[in-house]
């Protein structure tokens, strides 16, 4: 009844039409039509082997395997989705878009050996301003096919940084190199970490978060997010 009038209520505020192309949806769609999730350009990184998403960490940080669901370009529709996500407190949509990509993720068995997923955390301060993280929510999509656990409370954000939407590379390197910390030492070790994002760029945030959990003696990390945009 509960999660019924939370419907409803959001309903109101997003009525039953994609949020990408404003198309009225019918049964069995939420939040994005068939139309918009068949003509998304999709990467389809996880088919190829040292993939762009993952040259943007070569010679950085070892990465085991990175994909992105999507290549995300400004003023696209496929923008809104995340625009709504991270700004219009549409939680639910990171929620189903994680879900999608993990249905044809988990096709693949591209991510089989991984123990957990981890997302990108944000600094409580931000977290509480926004209401919740939008990449727990991809995460919470993504494991519903994974069937991986998510972790989400040993890597932490250590200090509020500056946005990194207007920062070059080495900015973006600067703003996020000693931001992150483990609440427990040696937590990782021996695992296969996912770490979950919802837009990589260049890479700084994620290739941080990555060096942090690689301190774990036989950790290893590999990257999921939802859209990949060049620079």
């Amino acid at each position: 009844m509960l999660k019924q009038l939370v419907n409803d209520f959001s309903s109101l505020i997003y009525p039953n039409l994609c949020i990408g192309c404003g198309r009225g949806l019918v049964t069995g769609e939420n939040y994005i039509c068939y139309h918009c999730l068949v003509g998304m350009p999709r990467t389809y990184f996880h088919l190829v082997k040292g993939n762009p998403l993952e040259q943007i960490f070569w010679g950085r940080v070892p990465i085991e395997k990175a994909t992105s669901w999507f290549f995300y370009r400004k003023g696209s529709d496929y923008q809104h989705f995340l625009h709504h996500l991270k700004y219009k407190g549409l939680r639910e949509i990171g929620v189903e878009m994680g879900r999608n990509f993990g249905a044809e993720l988990v096709a693949t068995n591209y991510f089989g050996d991984v123990d957990l997923m981890v997302p990108v955390p944000l600094h409580p301060k931000k977290e509480k301003q926004r209401g919740y993280n939008q990449s727990v929510a991809i995460a919470e999509g993504l494991s519903q096919h994974l069937n991986v656990p998510i972790d989400n409370g040993v890597l932490i954000r250590q200090h509020y940084s500056e946005t990194q939407t207007k920062k070059g590379r080495f900015e973006r390197w600067e703003n996020v190199s000693d931001l992150f910390g483990l609440t427990h030492d040696e937590y990782f070790a021996g695992k296969h970490v996912l770490l979950v994002d919802d837009v990589v760029t260049t890479g700084s945030t994620l290739e941080a978060c990555a060096r942090k959990i690689l301190e774990c003696n036989g950790a290893k990390v590999s990257v999921v997010t939802l859209g990949f945009a060049s620079i």
